[in-house]
């Protein structure tokens, strides 16, 4: 999930996109855009960077098994048919 730190630099990124002179609208859309990012990513079926990384890292040693059994299989078929 998306930590605290970038929901915070992206919130004040939209919020220096106002006109200065409306700093209590700047503020309360600062507020209000941090909320709003915060729902939207927790309602989100998000996975951490370590647990993708782990998962691949598993699907890549399936494949590595899964290609050696295919070849595994195929050489015993060979020889059955001989």
């Amino acid at each position: 999930m998306m930590d605290a730190r970038k929901l915070e630099d992206l919130a004040e990124h939209i919020r220096n996109l106002l006109p200065s002179g409306a700093s209590e609208l700047r503020d309360e859309v600062k507020m209000n855009l941090r909320a709003a990012f915060g729902a939207a990513l927790a309602r989100m079926d998000l996975v951490t960077r370590e647990e993708f990384d782990a998962q691949s890292a598993l699907l890549a040693r399936t494949r590595e098994r899964l290609e050696k059994l295919e070849a595994t299989v195929q050489e015993l078929e060979r020889r059955a048919s001989v």
